[in-house]
């Protein structure tokens, strides 16, 4: 029983990081590798001052390219993933 167990969670996190996958490709391929706060605004639906604060957070993965702070679509999608999950 544990065998399988550990199986179906494999197939869960393969199938979570095809997923992951696909949906980087997908706004990578709309917006560009990197995604600014105009595109998170659009993205997330929500106000340009709630995206700079979640730009902000300690738990953000932004990176500071010149003087902009921007986030890879990548580790947006990661980032988006691990918070839904969470709960």
């Amino acid at each position: 029983m544990e065998g399988y167990i550990k199986q179906i969670l494999n197939e869960t996190d393969i199938n979570n990081g095809i997923a992951i996958a696909l949906e980087a490709e997908r706004l990578a391929n709309k917006y560009g590798d990197f995604l600014s706060c105009e595109h998170l605004k659009d993205i997330l639906g929500v106000g340009i001052n709630n995206v700079r604060e979640l730009m902000r957070s300690k738990t953000f993965p932004t990176i500071k390219i010149g003087n902009r702070n921007v986030v890879s679509a990548l580790s947006f999608t990661k980032w988006s993933y691990r918070t839904i999950n969470k709960n």
